[in-house]
C-alpha cells in the first residue's frame, strides 16, 4: 500500500507560510516604528514653517536663489524643526499622556521609548545646524541652534509650564525660520526680514489660542496654563484681536520695504478677511453662543500661507 504524502501549502516564492506572516509582521512592525518616529518630528508643523521660509529666501534675494541652496535650507529646516518637535514631545510626554488631544503620539503610546526619541531629536538637531553651518554661514547656523534651544529648553520645559503668557514669549521659534532663511542668503538681516519675522510672530497668538480654546479642557486636566484655562473670556477676546489687527498691520508696514502691489492687494484682502474672522469668533463668545474656535485656527493658517505666497510672487515678478 503506497502512502502519497502532501506538502505543505507555501507561497509563490517558496516560502513557508509561517515565515511568510512572520516576514509580512515584521515589515508591518518596521513601517509602523518609522511612522512613529516621523510623527514625533510633526510633519504639519514642518511644512507650516517652510511656506514662510522659501518666500523669505526669495525676498532676500530678490528673486530665485540657488537651487542648491534652497535645498540645503529646506533640508536643514526641516531637520531643526522635526528635531524641535521630536525633543518636545519628550519634554512633554508626561502631559501628554493626560492630554486626549496628545495620548495617542508615539511616547505617551509607548510606541518609541523616551531614551529613543531622546537620541532621534539630539541626532537631528546636530545634523540640521551642522548641514546650515557647513553649507551657509554661520548667522545662520546659529539662528537654527538658538531656535531650537529656545522652543524647548525656554518655552516647553519653563515658559509652557508656569505662564499663561506662553504662547507669546514662545511666538519667538515659529517665526525664526524667516530670519534663518533670509540670512542663509544675505548673511545678514535687513529690516524686510524683521518685518515678516513680526508678522508671524504676531499672527502665532489668533492662531493658536482657537485651538487653546477647543482644547481647554484638555490643558486643564495637565495643569497646562494656557491663556483660555486660565483668563476670562474678555481677556482672551481682547488677546485675539489685539494680535489679529497688529498681524495685518504688521504684514502692511512690510508693503513698503521693497514689495509691490503683487503682495501688497492680496494681503490687504486676506487680512481683512482674517480680523473679520476674528471679531466674529469673538463676539460669539462675547454672547456666550456656541462658538466654532478652528474655524479661526483653519482660516488663520490659510492667512499666512496666501501672505508667504504673496511675497514669493512679488519677489518673483
Amino acid at each position: 500500500m503506497s502512502m502519497i504524502t502532501e506538502r505543505p501549502a507555501s507561497n509563490p516564492a517558496g516560502q513557508h507560510p509561517a515565515r511568510a506572516a512572520e516576514g509580512t509582521v515584521a515589515r508591518r512592525d518596521v513601517r509602523g516604528v518609522l511612522s512613529a518616529y516621523v510623527a514625533l518630528t510633526k510633519p504639519r508643523i514642518v511644512e507650516l514653517l517652510l511656506v514662510t521660509t522659501i518666500p523669505a529666501m526669495m525676498l532676500a534675494e530678490g528673486g530665485l536663489p540657488s537651487l542648491w541652496l534652497m535645498a540645503i535650507v529646506l533640508i536643514g529646516g526641516s531637520l531643526a524643526a522635526g528635531a524641535a518637535s521630536v525633543l518636545n514631545c519628550y519634554i512633554d510626554r508626561d502631559i501628554d499622556q493626560l492630554m486626549r488631544r496628545t495620548k495617542r503620539r508615539p511616547l505617551p503610546a509607548h510606541t518609541v521609548s523616551p531614551r529613543s526619541a531622546l537620541i532621534f531629536g539630539l541626532v537631528l538637531a546636530a545634523v540640521s545646524v551642522a548641514l546650515m553651518a557647513a553649507f551657509t554661514n554661520l548667522l545662520a547656523a546659529g539662528l537654527t541652534l538658538a531656535a531650537i534651544a529656545y522652543y524647548d529648553l525656554v518655552y516647553t520645559l519653563w515658559l509652557k509650564r508656569s505662564t499663561p503668557t506662553n504662547t507669546f514669549w514662545g511666538g519667538a521659534c515659529g517665526a525664526a525660520p524667516v530670519l534663518i532663511g533670509w540670512a542663509a542668503v544675505t548673511g545678514s538681516l535687513a529690516p524686510a526680514a524683521w518685518g515678516l519675522f513680526a508678522v508671524v510672530f504676531f499672527w502665532q497668538m489668533p492662531h493658536f489660542y482657537p485651538l487653546a480654546m477647543k482644547y481647554k479642557d484638555d490643558y486643564a486636566r495637565a495643569g497646562i496654563p494656557m491663556l483660555p484655562v486660565v483668563a476670562s473670556t474678555r481677556r482672551v477676546n481682547a488677546e485675539i484681536l489685539i494680535f489679529a489687527w497688529l498681524t495685518v498691520l504688521t504684514s502692511l508696514a512690510v508693503w513698503p520695504l521693497g514689495l509691490s502691489a503683487i503682495y501688497g492687494v492680496p494681503t490687504l484682502v486676506v487680512g481683512a478677511i482674517f480680523v473679520v474672522e476674528a471679531h466674529k469668533l469673538c463676539r460669539r463668545a462675547t454672547r456666550g453662543e456656541a462658538v466654532k474656535p478652528m474655524r479661526l485656527f483653519h482660516w488663520s493658517t490659510t492667512y499666512l500661507t496666501i501672505v508667504f505666497v504673496a511675497v514669493a510672487l512679488d519677489a518673483l515678478i
